[in-house]
């Protein structure tokens, strides 16, 4: 058997343990449908909003969530982490003195602690002490009406400690259309949305974007401090809530990022920001990986382009199997399916991007948020 044939057969097999032993990560369905009827009584919910050089979308952000068509008590606090664009003044004008809501003036970066989750901890403090429920979302979020109300209900009616959202990233722009997508799509193949729901299993994930915890729940995990020097929070925030109970993540169209990625060094920056850190700074994690990238999306079109006999069969059955499980991510986001067989190509320009990532660490600029390092 040639070495061609041996890697034909390891792609199809590879593809055949993505599309039915992960969870049907590659679905890709909007499974943010409507909630139980109403509650008998809405809890009331703290929402913090960390941001440092929001401007262009807080108001946004903070309209839309004081916007809610929630029944129950809510506060909305946002944290100016020392903002030198008129954050502050921009979600001051957009709350419209509005008495639900409140500014926060982070003092600085707590010792030890990365920038969003020391923004948070200093939030923290002016939740309501018998407040339930706890939502933190981003600057750049825009919440349809009823996200809040839905998001709850789900929470009271399943019983869970954690309720997350993967928020629909903005797609307009030539190099959104293109990398956005497949983003998502590689979330969700690390990080099986099935599986973070299923209380046997191991896997937990969140999207940062959008996170509703059960307040008693977080406070008996340890607040933020556990995982305060985390660069992947949302994800550590996950596992860390489902020691304590039922943490349940989805995707939605009704949750959407305001953040535009016009050229691909923003979308580059955006993944060498964690992507080592995901792989846990190990080169040798990171070889493998670059071993599992190459086998899983760049050869199978290499041995339809360049294989012989059997082989260039396999790489046609490994790249169609590619390009089906592509497809509903791509329908998603509203592009069009001739898309999907050019993810190779995309996923090489991932490739570069995790690299680059290994780089910034061994540089000693791993990790960049909003301009600073690491802790």
């Amino acid at each position: 058997m040639t070495a061609q044939l041996l890697l034909g057969l390891a792609c199809c097999l590879a593809w055949a343990v993505l599309l039915f032993g992960r969870g049907f990560f590659w679905l890709s369905r909007d499974t943010d449908e409507p909630p139980a009827p109403d509650l008998a009584s809405w809890p009331a919910v703290t929402i913090l909003v960390p941001a440092r050089d929001e401007a262009p979308s807080i108001g946004q952000t903070v309209r839309s969530l004081l916007d809610q068509d929630y029944p129950g008590p809510l506060r909305l606090v946002v944290i100016d982490d020392r903002s030198r664009d008129g954050t502050a003044e921009a979600a001051q004008a957009a709350a419209g003195g509005d008495g639900r809501f409140l500014l926060v003036s982070a003092t600085g970066r707590l010792p030890g602690w990365t920038g969003k989750l020391s923004a948070l901890q200093q939030g923290l403090s002016a939740a309501q002490p018998d407040t339930p429920w706890l939502m933190f979302t981003d600057g750049d979020i825009q919440h349809a009406p009823d996200s809040l109300r839905r998001l709850v209900a789900r929470g009271e009616r399943e019983g869970c400690v954690l309720v997350s959202l993967m928020a629909r990233l903005r797609c307009a722009s030539p190099a959104e259309r293109w990398f956005i997508p497949a983003f998502i799509f590689f979330f969700q193949m690390l990080y099986p949305f099935r599986w973070a729901r299923d209380p046997r299993a191991r896997t937990a994930a969140a999207a940062g974007g959008c996170v509703l915890l059960r307040r008693e729940a977080f406070l008996a995990a340890g607040g933020l401090a556990p995982i305060r020097d985390r660069i992947i929070d949302d994800c550590a925030l996950a596992a860390l809530m489902k020691r304590k109970g039922r943490i349940w993540i989805g995707l939605t169209d009704r949750v959407q990022s305001l953040r535009a990625a016009d050229r691909i060094g923003a979308i580059r920056r955006m993944v060498a920001r964690t992507a080592y850190a995901q792989l846990g700074h190990s080169p040798l994690v990171l070889a493998g990986t670059v071993l599992g990238l190459g086998l899983v999306f760049l050869a199978p079109p290499l041995l339809l382009l360049l294989g012989e006999g059997a082989a260039r069969g396999l790489g046609l059955l490994a790249w169609g199997a590619m390009a089906v499980a592509y497809a509903p991510t791509l329908r998603f986001y509203r592009l069009p399916l001739w898309r999907s067989a050019l993810l190779p190509v995309v996923a090489a320009a991932y490739l570069a991007f995790t690299l680059d990532s290994a780089w910034q660490h061994w540089r000693g600029r791993g990790g960049m948020w909003k301009g600073e390092p690491a802790p």
